[in-house]
């Protein structure tokens, strides 16, 4: 019954300083674990012992029953229908779509129309317009061009830079330069730098007050907490609550390897009460009873029985065949009455071997080579 097979874990030692009242309460307390243990245990063990044999006699077969038969239903119908379903749905409609309508609206609405229009017509007309435009190149408008640009290019230039330029350089960079950088740059030297060092300085004198008082109360703090709290409970903690929870937890390890014990020594008697009340008998019942009674029935009912139905089914194998035969006979001669007698086989005449000249060299495979006569003994 018990299915802990794993060793108990070594005890560990319990710390130096133990007193006597750790030691003279230590045995009831494993006592009364044991008692309220030992029920718990062996339902434990029943439970288990129950469960290991439902899932290797019935779950485990019924699994893989349902694996296997949910398998074959996949491989042999869900599969090919999904896979004839999402064709019909997803694949052969749209192939045909660009097959049969698609591409030939495409190409007989769009693209042969195009090409011919920019081979017949389009291409023709700007070949004409390329040659115009540069025949009115060549001949007008290069030489005018070179004057005109050459004009028009001063004319840019006095209109729309050269003014320009003059006032960037000799009027906005001077005024800008004296009017405003050097007055900014004189301000924040002379006066922001002195006023920005000297609120940094106040600031961080604020800060470093701030910062120690902080300190100070923080201290005080951890120091409070740490003498009103973490001592006294750092105190209970090991004086009180560790060996308590160290010896709860020694006396239900010991408690929980007994009933272990009691659980296995129980089970045992209950198998051997079963031996005793149910298998012994049962097996001198099969071992005296049934053993003869199966040797008598085996040799002196199954085995002439099994002899006679052998011999019966071959006379009747013999029988069945000698009617085929029989029936197959009565067409045959039905028909030669109604036909005819088949024509005999007429006998072939074997091929003559030609003989081979020295103008040919094919031979018949597998046929008695033919002497060889030369064309002049021939003539």
């Amino acid at each position: 019954m018990d299915l802990d097979k794993t060793p108990a874990p070594a005890h560990e030692p319990y710390e130096p300083g133990e007193g006597c009242l750790t030691t003279a309460i230590r045995i009831p307390v494993r006592i009364v674990v044991l008692v309220l243990v030992v029920p718990v245990r062996m339902v434990w063990d029943l439970l288990a012992a129950g469960a290991r044999a439902l899932h290797r006699s019935v779950l485990r077969p019924l699994g893989r029953g349902i694996g296997l038969a949910f398998s074959w239903l996949y491989e042999s119908l869900l599969a090919p229908v999904a896979r004839v379903v999402g064709k019909a749905l997803f694949v052969w409609p749209w192939v045909a779509l660009w097959r049969y309508v698609v591409v030939p609206v495409a190409r007989y609405g769009f693209v042969v129309p195009v090409v011919w229009l920019y081979q017949k017509v389009v291409t023709p007309i700007c070949q004409g317009i390329g040659f115009v435009c540069s025949w009115l190149y060549e001949t007008l408008l290069t030489p005018t061009g070179h004057v005109l640009g050459a004009g028009l290019t001063w004319l840019g230039k006095a209109l729309f830079v050269w003014p320009w330029v003059a006032l960037w350089r000799h009027v906005l960079v001077p005024v800008g330069y004296y009017g405003f950088v050097v007055p900014v740059v004189w301000l924040y030297e002379s006066i922001l730098t002195p006023i920005g060092h000297g609120i940094v300085w106040l600031l961080t004198g604020i800060a470093k007050g701030i910062a120690f008082a902080a300190t100070g109360v923080w201290t005080a703090l951890v120091w409070l907490v740490v003498t009103l709290l973490v001592t006294p409970l750092s105190w209970l903690h090991r004086t009180v609550l560790a060996p308590v929870g160290r010896e709860i937890a020694a006396a239900v390890g010991v408690a929980w390897r007994i009933a272990g014990q009691i659980s296995r020594a129980v089970g045992r008697a209950l198998k051997w009460l079963a031996w005793i009340l149910v298998g012994q008998p049962l097996s001198w019942f099969y071992r005296t009873v049934c053993t003869p009674v199966g040797h008598v029935v085996r040799d002196y009912m199954w085995a002439p029985a099994k002899k006679t139905a052998v011999e019966t089914g071959r006379a009747v194998r013999s029988t069945l065949r000698s009617a085929g035969e029989t029936v197959r006979q009565a067409r045959r001669d039905a028909w030669r009455a109604l036909v005819g007698a088949p024509r005999p086989a007429e006998p072939v005449k074997a091929p003559v071997d030609g003989a081979r000249t020295l103008g040919s060299t094919t031979t018949v495979p597998g046929a008695v080579p033919a002497p060889v006569i030369s064309l002049r003994k021939q003539v």
